[in-house]
Order: C-alpha cells, then structure tokens, then sequence
C-alpha cells in the first residue's frame, strides 16, 4: 500500500513530501487513516541525527489520533470507524517477563518504536507524519470520543510519560508535587498531577508563564533562577518529576524532597548527572521513567477521557513542519504542535 507521507531524506536535511510503503494488512493488524500527528522533540532528536545513525529517509510521529479503516480477520477489540491511537511501540516479543507484565517498553529483546526501527518482519517501521499507518491491534489505543482529538494527539507520548511516574509515585490527595520545567511534558504533568489531587508546584526557570502554570492546574509557581527559592522550598515536596532535558544542579532540587521523597527524571539531560551522597542520605531517591506500557497508557487516555484532559496544542499544516522543528528548539510553542494529517500529500 503506498501512501503519502513527510520524510527526512538525511541527517540535517529538511522534512519534504514522500511516498512510502505501508504493509499488507495483517489478521492482526489495523489499519488507521491518520488524523493528527503530534510533533514530540524526539523526532527532532531522531532525524537530525541527534541520537546517533538513523535508516534515512525517516517518518517521524508517535503521538498518531485516526480512525479505523479496516481491522483484520483476527481484531475484536477494535472496528471499522473507531477513533483510535498509536504511540511510542508498535511491537514486542510479548513472550519475556517484561511484556508479560505489562512493561513492553522494557521489552528484553527490543521493543519496536514507532518508527525507525525494525519491525519484527524485518522492515524498517515509518511514523505518523502520514496519511495510513498499519499496526498490530494489540498496540492500537481507543481514544475517548470526549476529547478533542487533536490535543489527544500528545497524549500518546507526553501524556503517558508523565501519567506513569505521578501514579507509580503516588501524586494524589495530600501529597505535594513539584514539576520542573513548563513545556510539552510539563504542562502535561500539572495537568495530570492536578487532577490526581496533588498539590502542585512548577519549577520554572524564570516567571514568564506564571500565568499559564496557575491556569493549568498548579498552585504555586517559584522561579529557579531565585537562590532563595531551593532555601524557601527544602524539604517540601514527596514527589519532583523533571521534564527538562537541560543540565540541572541535581543536588538543589534533590534537597527539596521531604525524607522518602523520590525525584524522577523524564526528560534526557545531555551530560551524565553528578550526584553527591550526602544530598540522599535523608532516604531520598533519584528514579528515572520512561513511556508506558500498552495498558496504562489505556489507563491514561481513560483518565484524561474522565477529567477532559488534553495537551495545549497549536494544529499546523504538513508544510510547516520544519519551521516548527525550528520553534520548538527555540522553545516557541506553547504547548505542543500537532500536524493535521489531511494535508499530507
């Protein structure tokens, strides 16, 4: 099945339309006439070669909302004008004791990524910047009607990264919650972390989105950039996810926990962390999270389905992709681009 899509020709070349190969629908695959694709900074990472040699040309998109078009001879869980989604994995052995669990992006033999990686047929997977994709049913999402689908797009990614360290943390009714950083994990976190009935508190750089952090969901706002802040604000909170993937004194924000406190890293900092010993000695943890499996982030979208959460998205056009990889380095979006599929080829 050939269908259009937009693809990164070679590392540091700009996203340009393209025609690529979709595979014969399986008995137990689904195929999705894509709807939204949402722009997630790891496809910047991916095809500008960021993270290493990639199978040029790439399709980027994990965060796909779309409809069924056809299910397999196999599918029960899924039907012909579903609204669905995909995210990060469309494969895994399913046999090892991580699948098993529930855990398969922690599959032992590999999971299979949205795009560029191999699927376990041998061919290299393409993402959601397109108009079709074919993915095995039991890695499809139903995506609750209530939402708007085009900001259910980013939930597929950033909604279940951030979802997944609140609930295994315990974010809830009397617990105090601090975010780190208010970008497209961020915003997400508060979102989520509010409506568990946290209280929640965003560490932000500066106070230029004061006013957005307070709208989202988050009682208090402090500024990192102010020394005082790490003085006024040690030992408060049970639970620090930090969603920036910039280098950060460790140390300061591992001083804000209360004992049995756990900061959790879902962002990737460029350089290796330093930790002194010290700073954890009051049985604090530093933890890291990474997506979800295939049933909590089912969890998640039933969640955000209950409590109408979805991410603050600005909706594109298929060419205005590379001038929105551009902004989003700049950090010139708020919250997260999500392309609409119908104007791809």
């Amino acid at each position: 099945m050939q269908v259009p899509a937009y693809a990164a020709p070679s590392e540091g070349a700009p996203l340009a339309p393209t025609t690529i190969e979709r595979r014969e629908l399986g008995a137990n695959d689904v195929l999705i006439d894509i709807q939204w694709a949402g722009i997630c900074h790891s496809d910047i990472h991916t095809v500008r070669g960021e993270w290493g040699p990639q199978p040029y040309p790439v399709v980027p998109g994990h965060e796909i909302v779309g409809v069924v078009e056809a299910v397999g001879s196999d599918v029960t869980r899924h039907a012909v004008g579903d609204r669905v989604g995909v995210g990060c994995m469309v494969n895994s052995c399913g046999d090892c004791d991580n699948c098993r669990s529930g855990d398969e992006q922690f599959c032992l033999n590999g999971a299979v990524m949205t795009y560029a990686a191999q699927d376990r047929d041998g061919t290299t997977t393409h993402g959601g910047y397109s108009s079709h994709v074919v993915v095995d049913a039991d890695f499809v999402l139903s995506v609750p009607e209530s939402l708007d689908p085009a900001g259910a797009a980013p939930l597929l990614c950033a909604g279940v990264t951030t979802y997944v360290p609140l609930k295994r943390w315990g974010a809830g009714p009397g617990t105090r919650v601090a975010v780190v950083g208010l970008g497209g994990l961020g915003h997400m976190a508060v979102k989520i972390a509010a409506a568990m009935g946290a209280e929640v508190t965003v560490l932000s750089q500066s106070l230029k989105k004061q006013e957005d952090g307070l709208r989202l969901g988050a009682t208090h706002y402090h500024a990192t950039s102010d020394p005082s802040t790490f003085q006024d604000l040690r030992g408060r909170f049970d639970l620090i996810v930090n969603t920036v993937s910039a280098d950060l004194d460790v140390n300061a924000y591992l001083s804000l926990l209360t004992v049995d406190g756990t900061m959790v890293n879902v962002g990737v900092a460029p350089h290796p962390m330093e930790v002194k010993g010290g700073v954890l000695s009051a049985r604090r943890s530093l933890a890291g999270s990474m997506i979800g499996g295939i049933a909590v982030t089912q969890e998640m979208l039933d969640f955000c389905g209950e409590h109408g959460i979805t991410s603050e998205v600005e909706v594109i056009g298929a060419d205005r992709i590379n001038e929105a990889y551009d902004r989003v380095v700049d950090s010139d979006v708020r919250y997260r681009f999500v392309i609409d599929a119908s104007t791809i080829g």
